[in-house]
């Protein structure tokens, strides 16, 4: 599933092509994606100009006119710039085609993504109200973390990945973070320190800033905006290695199932 640094790296990468540009045709081929697809939403941006692009956790919103693009990636979704004119693959389900002979074309092979239209402010919207700070951003500390956590008995893992608490904390990065912080994953919340919440908030930071760098993590299906994968696999700690040495002490590194998702840590250094 691509997580905040994929969504960053898409960004990032259809900006400059993007950002200027008046859509001259929208073209739907399949409305079934999570939530069905505006039926009015050619007629509400074709002639508009994208004035800006800009992410909120997930969720990528294109300011067009007095609204915003609101899209997300879903599951196995990917936005890419190609020539018009290029022919739709199967899984091909949404083109803008702009004046610069170019084409932003969404691509869901699991159709679990979003495309919706928001008139007035996108933070009202029921999907982005209620989430919690950005992890790159001030408003996301140790202090915060701690306070938040207080009395909470949810595994630190599950809290952290709580989009409310703080948004982007996918799977892959909460492994690596708790990792580097030599937190246990299955700990309480509230039980740790203000400490360890700093030790936490610093490695989340440092992960998610080290993957967007890098591109992102090529797993399953993800590229970036321009096609190309992902690197920051290739510097992953603990994700994807259950039962492998562990690159501190060498001992074999334990996976468990935590809520649906596999977690993967290190039984000795993380506690």
């Amino acid at each position: 599933m691509p997580e905040l640094p994929e969504v960053e790296t898409t960004l990032r990468g259809i900006a400059p092509h993007v950002v200027g540009q008046q859509i001259s045709q929208c073209v739907v081929r399949e409305t079934r994606l999570r939530y069905p697809v505006p039926p009015l939403l050619p007629t509400l941006i074709v002639g508009g100009e994208i004035a800006a692009i800009w992410r909120r956790g997930k969720y990528l919103l294109f300011a067009i006119g007095g609204g915003h693009l609101l899209v997300h990636l879903g599951m196995s979704g990917s936005l890419r710039i190609v020539a018009k004119g290029t022919p739709p693959g199967r899984h091909d389900h949404v083109d803008l085609e702009l004046e610069s002979n170019l084409c932003l074309r969404y691509t869901d092979p699991r159709r679990f993504g979003v495309i919706s239209w928001v008139e007035g402010d996108p933070l009202r919207h029921s999907l982005l109200c209620s989430l919690g700070p950005e992890p790159l951003t001030e408003n996301f500390s140790g202090e915060y973390l701690y306070q938040l956590s207080r009395k909470r008995k949810v595994p630190v893992k599950s809290f952290v990945m709580n989009a409310n608490v703080v948004v982007g904390v996918g799977n892959i990065y909460a492994n690596e973070a708790l990792f580097l912080a030599g937190i246990h994953p299955l700990r309480q919340a509230g039980s740790l320190s203000q400490k360890a919440y700093g030790r936490l908030a610093d490695t989340i930071t440092v992960v998610l800033a080290a993957a967007i760098e890098q591109g992102g993590t090529t797993l399953r299906d993800f590229v970036g905006g321009d096609g190309k994968p992902g690197y920051f696999s290739q510097s992953l700690n603990v994700y994807g290695r259950g039962g492998q040495p562990c690159v501190r002490c060498g001992r074999p590194l334990q996976k468990d199932r935590l809520g649906q998702r596999t977690t993967v840590y290190c039984g000795y250094c993380q506690r």
